[in-house]
């Protein structure tokens, strides 16, 4: 008896219908041509942790319960005295997802968490880099069904990334676009 493994979703949808869909619209002559989602980055800024800790601990924890991957935080690295920040500060929180995750938390952000978001027309076109990377806001972490409301202690927003291997910005709308992200129109 042959164990199958598990394959997310999207990478299956990948293989099956992304990569020819692009093979055709580009025309690449190889399959390795056609550009592919390297990693997802999500970073959370903390502001108030400069005076409050546990605001960093509850951050670390939500972002860890949404991505399923242990979230780091990160600090400070230079005095700032008008936001009375001290070099070495933590001042916020980031994950990157690689290979199976990445494709579960693209799943999970497609299906469940942008149609959560309230009046929701589209994600903007405009976030995107030049180099084929594209980089979007959430204003709340609540959209994500993972969290409870109820023990949320601060509303906090987060930029999540994504990083293509695609060379132009047109190749990588494209490849976002297969994978299910809705643009606005």
């Amino acid at each position: 008896m042959a164990t199958t493994t598990y394959q997310p979703r999207l990478k299956t949808k990948y293989k099956a219908e992304v990569v020819p869909a692009l093979k055709k619209q580009f025309q690449y002559k190889s399959p390795m041509q056609v550009p592919k989602l390297e990693k997802i980055c999500i970073n959370q800024g903390v502001g108030d942790a400069v005076s409050d800790k546990k605001l960093i601990e509850s951050a670390v924890k939500e972002m860890t319960t949404i991505t399923g991957q242990k979230a780091v935080p990160t600090y400070s690295t230079k005095d700032i005295s008008n936001f009375k920040l001290r070099k070495g500060v933590a001042v916020g929180v980031r994950v990157t997802l690689r290979g199976d995750k990445m494709y579960e938390f693209l799943d999970r952000l497609i299906a469940s968490a942008l149609p959560r978001i309230r009046d929701f027309k589209g994600v903007n076109n405009k976030g995107f880099d030049g180099n084929g990377n594209y980089t979007f806001g959430v204003t709340e972490q609540i959209i994500f069904p993972e969290i409870d409301i109820d023990k949320v202690s601060k509303i906090t927003g987060m930029d999540i990334t994504f990083v293509t291997s695609a060379p132009t910005d047109k190749e990588a709308h494209a490849l976002l676009t297969e994978f299910g992200i809705p643009f606005k129109k």
